[in-house]
């Protein structure tokens, strides 16, 4: 080639490179197609699933009123608030319409008496008393149970009528161990009309009476506990002063005399058995 006909040097690289990009292209062109057919051919993307519906209760258990379970859950919160106020009750009720209160002064007579002012423990004292009171009062619960707790808890009749019925039997037995003195008392005091029969007695005067009828019954018995520990008192005073032992102490003679007579005795057993049977309709 003739030297005119040369290309210059920055020319011919330029050729060169065009001409490797151009065997470059068409080296891959095959492998481009094939790729393109394999997007082509890829399935559509699947759109998220939409969440499921949520699920009634009420309708999978048949279609429950919303209202009808409002309205059942009314009722058993005012029954549960209902029982949390008559357990607040409870002590009260224990210590005026029961036997409680006569077994309790009674006891506490018979420890004065004694003169043991810790023996038995307070806490021994009230448990027996808590459960003779229990005994005494186990027909009165039975009939309670069975007109009043025992329907309302079967849906039978409402908590009104249940308090009204739970009333007559307990009313029965206040009536029973009251005295006409003190109903005509309260009712003095009240100012209000005197009722016919006793079973025409108001329940708010007849709690007042029957609680002010126990503690004179309970006070009369604790008379009676006390008298014989008395004479045993003045029997050892006598005889220490007859025998010029006044420095003595009395109590210190006649404790051990008093357990003594009580346990030979059976006192305990005299005075349960006087007890329970003074509630004897």
């Amino acid at each position: 080639m003739s030297p005119s006909c040369r290309l210059p040097r920055s020319r011919r690289a330029a050729l060169g490179a065009a001409c490797g990009l151009i065997g470059l292209a068409v080296a891959f062109a095959p492998l481009a197609a094939e790729a393109a057919s394999l997007l082509a051919a890829a399935p559509a993307p699947v759109p998220p699933a939409s969440p499921p519906a949520p699920i009634d209760p009420l309708g999978a258990l048949g279609g429950v009123d919303p209202s009808a379970s409002a309205a059942s859950g009314a009722q058993l919160a005012l029954r549960v608030l209902v029982m949390m106020t008559a357990l607040s009750l409870l002590p009260a009720i224990v210590l005026t319409m029961t036997c409680f209160t006569r077994i309790i002064i009674v006891f506490s007579f018979l420890r004065q008496a004694l003169g043991v002012q810790g023996m038995p423990p307070n806490q021994v004292m009230t448990g027996m008393a808590i459960f003779l009171t229990l005994f005494v009062m186990a027909p009165v619960g039975e009939r309670i149970m069975e007109e009043a707790v025992g329907p309302v808890s079967r849906d039978e009749i409402t908590l009104t009528e249940a308090v009204v019925r739970a009333q007559t039997p307990l009313a029965e037995f206040m009536l029973a161990h009251t005295r006409d003195e003190d109903l005509r008392l309260l009712y003095d005091v009240a100012e209000r009309p005197r009722p016919r029969t006793r079973a025409d007695v108001d329940f708010i005067v007849l709690v007042p009476a029957f609680t002010l009828s126990e503690v004179r019954t309970a006070f009369q018995m604790g008379f009676l506990v006390l008298v014989p520990f008395l004479v045993i008192d003045l029997v050892v005073s006598s005889v220490l002063m007859a025998m010029g032992m006044v420095m003595l102490p009395p109590a210190l003679v006649t404790l051990p005399l008093k357990v003594m007579v009580f346990v030979l005795a059976d006192g305990w057993g005299l005075i349960i058995a006087s007890l329970v049977r003074s509630f004897a309709p």
